[in-house]
């Protein structure tokens, strides 16, 4: 998945929508919280995929905010529980009612090269893309080959989520390029700060 750009490198290393918002507070690690800002939550809707690129996200606002930070703590508590074998029924109770609304309307629209492509119908309002995201919540923690894929990353002050893929599903780090670089070069200090061997 990697970083895509935008008005804040975000990363999608993830391999879900949900997983990816709860990254968002996972990468906050005292940096202050990424989605501080009605900018930054339009940015990341966009770069995650939530909404196509070009789509007008002109209502963002504090409500929003607030909004999708509630979410990612609901499905963040989700995920922990279901990794430590626990409920979280409240947390549970909070994303099923936001899955159960309507989530942004789709249709095809033309490029400029004259390619169909993916638009929304309407403008997305809050609790449609809401929706959007709990539903991939609901879908992901329903899904028993998907659930048996759930990670948290093994790297050093990393607590993301992800989806281990990999064949063999060996997979430690959310990100063989970030958190797996870190843990390699790490290791390689260590080495050399022990000494030559006997």
């Amino acid at each position: 998945m990697g970083t895509r750009k935008g008005s804040r490198d975000w990363r999608f290393d993830s391999g879900r929508l949900c997983l990816d918002l709860v990254a968002t507070g996972a990468d906050a690690r005292g940096a202050g919280d990424p989605l501080d800002r009605a900018d930054l939550l339009a940015d990341w809707l966009t770069a995650a995929g939530a909404v196509p690129r070009g789509t007008l996200l002109t209502g963002v606002d504090g409500h929003w905010l607030t909004r999708f930070r509630e979410l990612r703590t609901a499905v963040d508590r989700l995920l922990t529980a279901q990794l430590g074998g626990r409920g979280a029924d409240g947390a549970l109770e909070r994303v099923n009612a936001l899955a159960a609304g309507a989530p942004p309307g789709l249709c095809a629209v033309r490029a400029r090269n004259g390619a169909l492509v993916r638009g929304l119908s309407t403008e997305p309002d809050c609790a449609a893309l809401l929706a959007a995201v709990a539903r991939d919540a609901v879908e992901l923690l329903t899904d028993p080959a998907a659930l048996a894929g759930l990670r948290r990353c093994e790297g050093d002050d990393c607590r993301r989520v992800y989806l281990d893929t990999s064949r063999g599903r060996r997979r430690r780090w959310c990100s063989s390029e970030v958190c797996g670089n870190r843990e390699r070069v790490a290791r390689h200090r260590r080495r050399h700060a022990a000494g030559p061997g006997p």
